[in-house]
């Protein structure tokens, strides 16, 4: 964020709106009877009950889809608390609780300018109301600053890699905790046994590196 920040910062006069600079698909649920757990139809995420720390988790899936977003789009939190963002991993459909923003060739760009926007989104957390929320129109009409064309591209070229290295380090995260979660259960039960491994030899390879 200290670079976006440096390169962009949204301290500047307002001179542009989301919409500008990306488009914005609210979410709509699907019929409840649609919902399933066992990977039928499209991946679908409901609110930010999902969100990790950058990606969401699966959980449910709906073989009636309504609003989708596509891979790379940032979902972010429409109903308390307003604001909290990640990025999807992969086409998925979005519940009323998000909505996603596209931005095409600028996706890296918009993923940090939204982040900026953390203070202007945490005033609809509240406002005389139990529940906080964010209409599609004022999601659009979000006041932001934006660089020159030029600007935006020379941040997009340094904030991709970041983005990409975030992915790749979340992917092999993920692959060991699949691992994780099949091989516990068969060292719980004995199926693997380990009483052999000498942890002493292990230790000193630990040490060594």
């Amino acid at each position: 964020m200290m670079l976006f920040d440096s390169e962009c910062p949204q301290a500047n006069e307002p001179n542009a709106v989301l919409s500008d600079v990306a488009e914005i698909t609210m979410g709509q649920s699907p019929s409840g009877s649609s919902y399933n757990e066992n990977g039928h139809g499209e991946v679908f995420y409901q609110g930010r009950g999902e969100f990790g720390s950058f990606f969401p988790r699966r959980h449910l899936f709906t073989t009636e889809p309504k609003r989708m977003a596509r891979e790379g789009d940032i979902l972010v939190s429409v109903r308390a608390p307003v604001g909290d963002l990640n990025i999807a991993a992969e086409d998925c459909c979005i519940g009323r609780g998000l909505a996603a923003i596209h931005s095409g060739s600028n996706q890296s760009f918009v993923h940090y300018l939204m982040r900026a926007q953390k203070r202007q989104l945490d005033t609809f957390n509240g406002d005389g109301t139990v529940f906080g929320s964010i209409n599609g129109k004022a999601l659009k009409e979000l006041s932001v600053y934006l660089p020159s064309n030029d600007g935006i591209a020379h941040l997009q070229s340094l904030l991709e890699p970041i983005d990409a290295m975030i992915r790749r380090n979340d992917d092999e995260m993920q692959a060991l905790e699949q691992l994780r979660d099949a091989l516990l259960p068969k060292l719980m039960s004995g199926e693997i046994d380990i009483s052999r491994i000498d942890l002493r030899q292990l230790n000193g390879h630990l040490s060594e590196n």
